[in-house]
């Protein structure tokens, strides 16, 4: 398995090649954009197979609201595990808190 490994804001990212080869519809820039944005909302969640995440919702310097789930494998260490573009719920939610100051 060859991974990837990003430094952003001093956080390391690793990235998975089978997260990589997953991505549908979103770029691989798109997603670390949304991991470095100034202003993103950090959601704890569950992936389908039962496991911990956290999943970052934020914007893209276009202004692309993506989803980003990210799993803690040491301090300041987290393995990108996929990313998905908001769904209309998720969009709504995510507008209200950017409302917020």
């Amino acid at each position: 398995m060859d991974n990837t490994r990003v430094v952003c804001w001093g956080v390391g990212y690793e990235w998975p090649s089978w997260a990589l080869d997953a991505l549908r519809g979103i770029e691989p820039h798109e997603v670390m954009q949304a991991l470095g944005a100034d202003r993103r909302w950090p959601r704890r969640a569950t992936s389908p197979g039962g496991v911990g995440v956290v999943t970052i919702w934020a914007r893209t310097r276009s202004g692309r609201p993506p989803v980003v789930a990210v799993r803690q494998v040491g301090d300041w260490d987290w393995l990108i595990i996929g990313a998905h573009d908001m769904h209309p719920a998720e969009k709504a939610e995510f507008e209200r808190w950017e409302a917020k100051p």
